[in-house]
């Protein structure tokens, strides 16, 4: 067996740095209309938010539904698996609230809502509390104050609703494409003029 050359993590990094910079120049191009397009997806998603939400709730449904039949198939002849049961209303689960959401996009919005109003509140929470814990620590009320923000911002958006569910996922896919648009653009015009 022979010895093989043991590379440094500053090594491995580099060398992946590079094959990235050269995969970039090479299909530089590609990759500026892909950024390109995001950004005119992110742009038409702020533009229409209410579309965009119901789309991403009926995107989601789908997504549900085939991922539950998949996994029925999967357990078709498989009712020794250990947790059968609990797989099989899995499957059931992910059927039905696929056609929930398929049935009713607007209940879809505001569940999923919902589930962002309390991600915002208890992450919001998580980082008051870890803010007081290291509290000595140097810039510690800048994450005390990313969790009032969290907080408020959760709060704020719960006494909105239902109107908040009609623009709140449009608005995050939105910001989400553009961040993203923008970022590869950026990113692959500054690697294709270097």
């Amino acid at each position: 067996m022979m010895d093989e050359p043991i590379i440094s993590v500053d090594q491995a990094a580099r060398i992946m740095r590079d094959a990235m910079r050269d995969a970039i120049k090479r299909h530089s191009l590609r990759y500026m209309i892909q950024g390109i397009l995001m950004m005119l997806a992110g742009l038409v998603a702020l533009i229409f938010p209410l579309v965009s939400s119901v789309a991403i709730v009926l995107l989601l449904g789908w997504l549900l539904i085939i991922s539950g039949v998949l996994q029925g198939i999967s357990l078709i002849g498989a009712s020794n698996v250990p947790h059968f049961w609990l797989q099989l209303i899995s499957v059931v689960l992910s059927i039905i609230i696929g056609l929930m959401f398929l049935n009713d996009p607007g209940g879809g919005l505001v569940a999923l809502t919902l589930l962002l109003v309390v991600f915002f509140i208890v992450g919001g929470m998580a980082r008051i509390v870890f803010a007081l814990t290291i509290r000595p620590f140097p810039d510690w009320g800048w994450v005390l104050a990313s969790g009032i923000v969290g907080v408020l911002l959760g709060v704020y958006l719960f006494a909105s609703l239902p109107l908040t569910a009609t623009w709140l996922l449009g608005l995050l896919f939105a910001i989400q494409l553009l961040s993203e648009g923008a970022a590869l653009t950026y990113m692959t015009w500054n690697v294709r003029n270097s």
